[in-house]
C-alpha cells in the first residue's frame, strides 16, 4: 500500500523506489503481487511511466485511508498523540497567512503531527481531497461541492475598491471614470466573481495591467497606475497610508470560503481542531468567521 501511494505521489515507478527505499525490480514485484491478490490491474501499461486506471485510483484512496488510520491505530496504542503529515490545501490568498498562522495554533494540542501545504485553485485542490491526495483544503464556496466531500464555511470577506490614497473620498463610479482598472486574472472563482460583478454593474472600465497574483494587483495600485478590486485579505500586509480603500458594491459583495473534507475520515479530530483554529483566526484577522452550523455536502 505505502508503495502504490508512493506511485501515485511521484508519478512513476522508478521515482517511487528511492521514496521507499526499493529496488525498481521489487517495486514492480510488490504491484504485480497487489494486482494478484485483488485479481484487477491497476495500471494502464501502454503508457510510459504507465499509470493508475479508474480501479488503480480506488486502490489507492483506500490506500491512503488505511495508511493514515494505521499511524493513528500505532500512536493510541503507544499512548501518543496524533502524529504523521497533514496532507493541507489552501488557495493562494490564504496561504501566507491565515492558514499558516491556524497552523501554529495547533501546535500545542498536536505536537507530534507535520503539515505539508498545497497552494493552488479551488477546483484542483478539491479534486486532491476527494483522490484523498489531500486531507483537507480552503477553498472558495462557488465551486460544485464533489460527491463524498463536505464543505464547512469558515469565513465571509468583503471584496474592496483600492485606489491609490491621493483619491481618498473619491465614489466608486468617480474612481473607475479617473482611473485605468487593474485585471486580477486568472482561472480562478475570485476572478470571476470580479468580472461579473462589474458586468452586472455595468461599471466601464478601461485597463491598464493585467497581474495573476493578488500582491502585484496591489503594488500596481500603490504605484498609482489604477483601480481594482480584491478581498478584504489581500490588503493585511499593504503599507499603512499607501491605498484608499472601500467596499466594493457598497459592502454587499462578499466571498465565503470554507474547510472542505471527505464525509468518511480518520483524522476528523485533527480537522474538526483545524476548522475552529481557522475560525479563530480569521476573527483575529479582523475577518467574519462564519458559524458551523452552515455545511454544503454531496451525495457519497
Amino acid at each position: 500500500m505505502q508503495t502504490l501511494v508512493a506511485i501515485d505521489d511521484t508519478g512513476s515507478f522508478a521515482a517511487a523506489a528511492r521514496i521507499v527505499n526499493l529496488t525498481a525490480s521489487a517495486i514492480s514485484q510488490q504491484i504485480q503481487a497487489l494486482e494478484a491478490e485483488l485479481g484487477a490491474s491497476l495500471f494502464d501499461r501502454t503508457k510510459r511511466p504507465p499509470q493508475l486506471n479508474a480501479k488503480g485510483d480506488e486502490v489507492v484512496r483506500a490506500a491512503r485511508q488505511m495508511l493514515q488510520i494505521m499511524v493513528e491505530t500505532r500512536a493510541a496504542i503507544s499512548g501518543g498523540r496524533t502524529g504523521g503529515v497533514l496532507g493541507f490545501g489552501a488557495i493562494r490568498t490564504f496561504s501566507t497567512r491565515l492558514v499558516p498562522e491556524a497552523f501554529s495554533r495547533m501546535r500545542d494540542a498536536h505536537p507530534n503531527l507535520s503539515f505539508n501545504l498545497q497552494v493552488g485553485m479551488s477546483e484542483t485542490l478539491m479534486s486532491h481531497v476527494a483522490s484523498g491526495r489531500l486531507d483537507a483544503a480552503v477553498v472558495a464556496d462557488n465551486v460544485g461541492v464533489s460527491p463524498g466531500l463536505v464543505w464547512t464555511p469558515i469565513l465571509s470577506e468583503p471584496l474592496m475598491l483600492v485606489a491609490p490614497a491621493a483619491l481618498a473620498g473619491a465614489t466608486e463610479r468617480q474612481l473607475f471614470r479617473r482611473l485605468p482598472f487593474i485585471r486580477y486574472e486568472t482561472q480562478v472563482p475570485l476572478a470571476r466573481q470580479i468580472e461579473t460583478e462589474l458586468s452586472d454593474m455595468g461599471v466601464p472600465v478601461r485597463e491598464i495591467a493585467v497581474a495573476n497574483t493578488m500582491p502585484s494587483v496591489v503594488g500596481c495600485v500603490i504605484a498609482g497606475l489604477g483601480v481594482a478590486v480584491v478581498p478584504k485579505i489581500a490588503l493585511l500586509d499593504a503599507p499603512a497610508g499607501g491605498l484608499y480603500v472601500q467596499p466594493f458594491g457598497g459592502a454587499r459583495i462578499t466571498r465565503r470560503v470554507g474547510l472542505v473534507r471527505r464525509q468518511i475520515s480518520s483524522r476528523s479530530d485533527v480537522l474538526d481542531h483545524m476548522r475552529d483554529a481557522l475560525r479563530a483566526q480569521a476573527e483575529n484577522l479582523g475577518l467574519d468567521a462564519l458559524p458551523a452550523e452552515e455545511a454544503a455536502t454531496a451525495p457519497a
